[in-house]
């Protein structure tokens, strides 16, 4: 399939075992069961150990070498393949930063993100929280560990990036979406419509859009995800009783 352009290509890839995952989601595979229905493509698998290999915190980035080791398999499983569409299924954030990358290497300026979660992910090394998801949206937008950057095709300028459904903030996620110009929504900007969000793409002038969908984002009066663990609650970006 190298130098060949598909049609489609489901991909499936595990997460890297996180230390402040809960411990019955820890290191769990999400296998072809979660992904779409059957379909009659080629299949690629990113490998990831299931083991605490290269779960050691180093620059600030927890489970460094995991992280650079497993999005550099991802990147070349996309080169390889060179896939017309992407969908990607994961346990967390940072599984979007490889397709992304590709995305924005393809389409350089034609490409915007609108990055559904309830956090920013905009964290760095330099952040009190180390997890490399939290910093999923720095590193396509061009900061954050020296290492992840040198393996990424390309970055997305952050004015194309718009943060949809915040509502859970860290004091030093502040000033990163200040001083890098993304723009941010919050639940009460979009409980009546979603227009504010397609103005803002209108004007970044892209026909094409990547889209990441946490479901943290979900009104847990509606629907109960249960994702917020040891807090004896849930969490919402619309929770009635606290928007």
């Amino acid at each position: 399939m190298a130098g060949r352009r598909c049609g489609r290509r489901r991909g499936t890839r595990p997460r890297v075992p996180a230390r402040h995952s809960p411990p019955r989601l820890r290191g769990r595979h999400r296998g072809p069961r979660s992904g779409p229905a059957p379909h009659d493509g080629p299949t690629a698998t990113v490998p990831v150990t299931m083991t605490d290999d290269g779960l050691a915190e180093r620059d600030g980035v927890e489970a460094k070498s995991a992280v650079d080791g497993q999005l550099a398999s991802a990147l070349h499983v996309l080169r390889d393949h060179d896939p017309a569409r992407i969908t990607t299924l994961g346990g967390e954030c940072a599984v979007s930063v490889a397709p992304f990358a590709e995305l924005a290497r393809r389409y350089g300026d034609d490409l915007a993100v609108i990055w559904i979660d309830s956090h920013p992910d905009i964290g760095t090394p330099d952040s009190e929280y180390h997890g490399y998801h939290a910093m999923a949206v720095a590193a396509l937008i061009g900061h954050g560990d020296p290492d992840v950057l040198k393996l990424l095709p390309a970055t997305v300028s952050p004015d194309r990036v718009a943060l949809v459904g915040l509502h859970e903030w860290t004091d030093d996620d502040f000033p990163n979406v200040a001083e890098r110009g993304t723009r941010s929504f919050g639940p009460d900007e979009l409980r009546v419509s979603t227009q504010p969000v397609l103005d803002w793409l209108a004007a970044t002038g892209c026909s094409r859009v990547a889209v990441p969908f946490d479901v943290d984002t979900v009104d847990s009066d509606e629907i109960g995800w249960g994702l917020s663990f040891g807090s004896g609650r849930r969490e919402s970006a619309v929770s009635r009783d606290r928007w």
